[in-house]
């Protein structure tokens, strides 16, 4: 099947989804300042899930009421927010947003891997491989093994949100179940349950769990919630049902830039060479896994190659 065209709308809103999912890694870093990782967490899906809520109830939608489906809704749960947003805040103590955001980008490299062996549908080609191999060689420049074998948290922080990414790649291919589902419900009822399962994680480690935060907190927070949860979602399902899965997918790519630009500019982070070479590396790996650009670029060979020109 043809995958559908891009509009100015579809490419507006796949820059506006980067922006606020990018976002993301900028308002932990301000949350992390005062809040602990699992309340950070906790408060994120609680505040997503109410507003996600009121939206199915106000345009006359309605949760289901099956306790089968509200298991599959806790364990895309707890693969795409629990897992991935409690590695990722965890990380982000010790690693800047706009790394942690190049690594969260290897999520597709993942997905392609998990699929080729989880599913039917999906396998590895020559192409997928060469393009695995690349951006796993663009990790190895990010990370630098050497310092894996060095002293304090630090050396963990990357493979955590590496973690998260592996994570993010299993909620998309268990996801598929979803799919003639109104797209608004699982994302609300992931929320409720992500939400739900993080009460006792903050209760048993979070203790004493802070509540008096500076104002710039408590927005950050609400932004990381509405912006970069519950809107992004929405935004995201927009682009999924009118440009379809591969189209979305672009936005891997946008969401490291507007995390760097923000950590850079607003938060004062270094970008250094390495984390620009790494990028790169991993950029081309995921091209070539994509397969679009190689695509493309045949067809427009053989119209020159028709036309006679060398």
């Amino acid at each position: 099947m043809k995958n559908p065209t891009m509009n100015l709308t579809e490419w507006s809103l796949l820059i506006l989804l980067s922006v606020v999912w990018g976002g993301s890694f900028f308002f932990n870093e301000i949350i992390l300042r005062e809040l602990q990782p699992f309340s950070l967490v906790l408060g994120r899906t609680a505040f997503a899930a109410v507003v996600l809520i009121a939206i199915v109830y106000t345009t006359g939608r309605k949760m289901p009421c099956s306790v089968g489906v509200w298991v599959s809704f806790a364990v895309i749960g707890v693969f795409n927010n629990v897992l991935p947003y409690s590695l990722i805040v965890w990380g982000q103590q010790y690693i800047d947003s706009g790394f942690a955001s190049i690594l969260i980008a290897t999520t597709p490299l993942f997905t392609i891997v998990f699929a080729h062996f989880l599913t039917s549908e999906e396998k590895l080609t020559l192409n997928r491989t060469i393009g695995v191999i690349l951006s796993l060689a663009g990790v190895i420049v990010l990370i630098d093994p050497k310092a894996l074998f060095g002293a304090g948290l630090y050396r963990f922080a990357p493979i955590a949100v590496l973690g998260a990414a592996c994570s993010y790649a299993l909620a998309g291919i268990y996801g598929r179940r979803f799919r003639e589902m109104d797209t608004i419900i699982p994302a609300a009822g992931m929320l409720v349950c992500s939400a739900v399962l993080m009460i006792p994680i903050v209760w048993l480690i979070d203790r004493p769990i802070m509540v008096d935060l500076e104002l710039s907190t408590w927005l950050s927070l609400l932004g990381l919630a509405i912006l970069s949860t519950a809107i992004a979602y929405l935004i995201y399902y927009r682009i999924l049902k009118t440009a379809g899965a591969t189209n979305v997918l672009l936005v891997t790519y946008l969401i490291p830039v507007s995390a760097i630009l923000l950590g850079w500019f607003v938060l004062g982070e270094q970008l250094d060479w390495t984390m620009i070479g790494g990028m790169i590396i991993i950029y081309a790996g995921l091209i070539l896994i994509d397969g679009r650009l190689l695509k493309n670029f045949g067809k427009i060979r053989e119209q020159v190659t028709h036309l006679g020109i060398k």
